[in-house]
């Protein structure tokens, strides 16, 4: 009967026939709804279709796993894209791989010094577009600054500086970066840089899915309370799985990095 009477509510507008509900797979209206009269009504098919998901999650007892939520995007579409929060937390994902394998590695190599960002009078640039980057030997890189002389300096502290454990030495224009020794000590400061970038990477995440969030409670005066709730456990299910992959890069990294 109350769903009845929810149907029988002024709608903005009738965006589905039933029979995209039969297309889908999706659930149709109840016989004798009124949404039957009215060709379809997508609210009907929405509010069933995530009710069955919270019985599901509520039938579970005490100390019993939960039910998987797996909310159909496009049935929320008018309230949040789960693509976009989805693709939010993988780019911050990606960025934390490309720091491991850019930033962090036991062998130093000129790629290593590529993107190490250098503070000018002009703004901040990285070194490879100040400097030509080169390998002499195993033990010593170099950065030619002849095109930006006046930058050598900058340059050299930004080296010194980038926590990779190199002492550049300057030469006029030229700066001499003699590849350290792989010590013990050095592999446990690469290890805890490592831990350190991934708690920036999850502070990244717990930013996005907090954006999707208050993104979906924005509609908590026009959609029920369950979906309100659901929602949110879907956000916060694929930032848990997307931590979990953070926390099985790390490892993996980590276990490189101390041999």
């Amino acid at each position: 009967m109350a769903l009845a009477l929810r149907c029988l509510r002024p709608l903005p507008s009738l965006l589905q026939r039933s029979s995209f509900a039969m297309a889908r797979g999706l659930p149709q209206a109840p016989r004798g709804c009124p949404a039957l009269l009215l060709e379809g009504c997508r609210q009907c098919v929405q509010q069933m279709l995530l009710s069955r998901q919270l019985a599901t999650k509520k039938a579970k007892g005490k100390g019993q796993s939960q039910a998987k939520v797996n909310i159909s995007a496009a049935l929320v579409e008018d309230i949040i894209s789960l693509e976009e929060t989805s693709e939010g937390m993988q780019a911050v994902i990606e960025a934390l791989k490309e720091d491991f394998s850019r930033n962090l590695s036991v062998r130093t190599s000129p790629g290593a010094l590529d993107h190490i960002t250098v503070m000018t009078k002009d703004g901040k640039f990285p070194l490879n577009q100040l400097g030509q980057i080169s390998q002499k030997s195993p033990q010593l890189m170099i950065v030619n600054m002849t095109n930006f002389p006046e930058s050598t300096a900058a340059a050299a502290k930004a080296i010194r500086e980038s926590g990779m454990n190199l002492n550049p030495e300057v030469d006029g224009t030229m700066i001499r970066v003699p590849v350290p020794k792989v010590t013990r000590e050095h592999r446990e400061s690469l290890a805890k840089l490592a831990k350190q970038s991934t708690n920036k990477s999850k502070e990244a995440l717990r930013k996005v899915r907090s954006k999707s969030i208050t993104q979906v409670k924005k509609f908590k005066n026009k959609v029920s309370e369950d979906t309100i709730w659901l929602l949110e456990k879907q956000i916060q299910q694929m930032a848990d799985e997307a931590s979990m992959e953070m926390d099985k890069l790390l490892a993996a990294k980590t276990k490189e990095l101390l041999g």
